[in-house]
């Protein structure tokens, strides 16, 4: 993937603030997987960092939101401010692989992770967790990030969870493998002349 790495690199930085949350990201597509990330959202935070390793960006994440009463709103709009961050940094998307189809799994776990940077979005989830709760985190939240996240970016994403046991590891084989995703289809394949549609446009 070097061939992205060549190019200027691709960033953007969000601010959200709201009577919920106050939130700001940065983020580079053509990192090489530094992290910073804190939230109270202890959870999210070990999530979004295997995010960023396994998508080899950068990425900046400082959040506050009102956990005491719960997770859900900083949860929620840190998806809504990756989504925008990514959308923004990949700009006309001229030359990207667009499309990546992603299997990680995580001991019993295994996850799939399909993308198409399409500027239509969609999240379709496939996956049923053992238990509500990892640690403090209720995990029907995984799906709220996820959405959020895919209707932000403007992407159709796929995860399907196979099977698994361990719902911290089927959630974390997906945070893995959407990072591995992304990287692939935001990878810049100097065989891609303008942008990968026949519409000329994504």
């Amino acid at each position: 993937m070097s061939e992205t790495k060549n190019h200027e690199p691709r960033t953007a930085s969000i601010e959200r603030k709201t009577n919920e949350t106050n939130i700001k990201l940065s983020l580079n597509v053509d990192g090489t997987g530094v992290s910073q990330i804190a939230s109270d959202v202890h959870f999210m935070n070990h999530m979004l960092d295997l995010f960023t390793k396994h998508g080899q960006f950068d990425l900046h994440v400082d959040a506050e939101g009102d956990i005491e009463i719960d997770d859900h709103h900083t949860t929620e709009d840190m998806g809504i401010c990756l989504g925008h961050a990514l959308r923004e940094a990949l700009g006309d998307k001229r030359g990207i692989k667009r499309y990546a189809n992603v299997f990680v799994p995580m001991d019993e776990a295994l996850a799939q992770v399909a993308i198409d940077i399409s500027n239509r979005p969609h999240l379709e989830f496939r996956a049923e967790f053992p238990s509500a709760q990892v640690g403090s985190f209720t995990t029907e939240l995984v799906h709220e990030f996820l959405w959020k996240f895919a209707l932000e970016a403007r992407i159709t994403l796929h995860v399907i969870v196979h099977y698994g046991r361990n719902t911290h590891h089927m959630v974390e084989a997906i945070f893995k493998a959407l990072g591995r995703a992304l990287d692939e289809a935001t990878t810049i394949d100097p065989r891609v002349k303008g942008v990968p549609s026949t519409k000329g446009v994504l």
